[in-house]
């Protein structure tokens, strides 16, 4: 209940700065030293929330079906899309972790090169990979790989970290019972690696998103909610609620993603405290 009323409490906070800055804001933007700092508060640019509540409960076109149907079709088929991406992204990201772990020659030769990975512009790659559809694979599967690109890097890095934790006591102690390379693995890494793997699989799942909008704008993948971005942008200046709306559903999808991770955490992070207290 408390995490509740603080995730109101900040959109509360972020509704009260949005309709405050449009209050007070000037409408051309407001300029230092010729650049612009703080955004246009005209409604072309700015609309109230109201209006685009307003605009999610009307029509798309003429009697058509209500903006906030479309959204929402769009943004399920944008999470199937992200969910394949992530879980390849998360077993890939493992994998990685797991041998650079185990072998110091693998994580000299390979962590830098998984880190350069992140420095490749997206708005690149995405064509490139994009030339696999319809030849290697179906087009929504290219939307999948550069989804996981981008969800491998957080997944990897932190589970390398959680992975390198425990203390050296514990390792010896481990070695002492004669237990192998697996079974520490097992029982003494990866329960030391959850508290670093979960905040990493909630980047890795934002940025599944990321990548899973901005590949469906690059790659031209109809049906989701980034070529939906792309179409309302078309009527940005005749109708700027209709592009927030769209906006706000690739905003809630990935919350939604992270809550997701949240809900897996809390119980295995449970059962981690609760056997700590048990041992000690």
């Amino acid at each position: 209940m408390r995490r509740f009323l603080a995730v109101l409490a900040g959109l509360l906070a972020a509704a009260l700065v949005w309709e405050g800055y449009k209050a007070v804001g000037n409408p051309e933007g407001t300029v230092v030293f010729g650049v612009r700092v703080l955004p246009r508060a005209d409604d072309l640019s700015m609309p109230h929330l109201w209006t685009i509540a307003e605009r999610l409960g009307a029509p798309e076109l003429t009697g058509g079906r209500p903006v906030w149907q479309v959204v929402l079709e769009a943004c399920l088929f944008t999470l199937g899309i992200t969910a394949v991406g992530f879980v390849a992204g998360a077993v890939v990201g493992l994998v990685l972790a797991v041998a650079m772990q185990r072998f110091r020659i693998v994580e000299r030769g390979l962590l830098p090169y998984v880190i350069l990975s992140q420095t490749v512009p997206l708005v690149a790659l995405a064509p490139l990979i994009a030339g696999w559809g319809g030849t290697i694979m179906p087009a929504w599967a290219t939307v999948s790989v550069i989804a996981a690109y981008l969800a491998f890097f957080p997944v990897a890095v932190g589970m390398l970290r959680g992975l390198q934790s425990p203390a050296s006591a514990g390792v010896e102690l481990m070695r002492s019972y004669a237990a192998g390379w697996w079974r520490t693995l097992v029982k003494l890494r990866f329960p030391a690696a959850l508290p670093y793997l979960f905040p990493a699989l909630r980047l890795a799942g934002a940025a599944a998103v990321v990548g899973a909008v901005v590949g469906e704008i690059s790659t031209g993948t109809r049906g989701g909610i980034g070529r939906l971005i792309i179409e309302y942008s078309r009527e940005a200046t005749s109708d700027p609620a209709k592009v927030y709306t769209a906006m706000l559903g690739a905003a809630l999808l990935g919350l939604l993603v992270a809550a997701a991770v949240t809900l897996l955490e809390v119980p295995l992070m449970r059962h981690r405290r609760h056997v700590e207290v048990v041992t000690l």
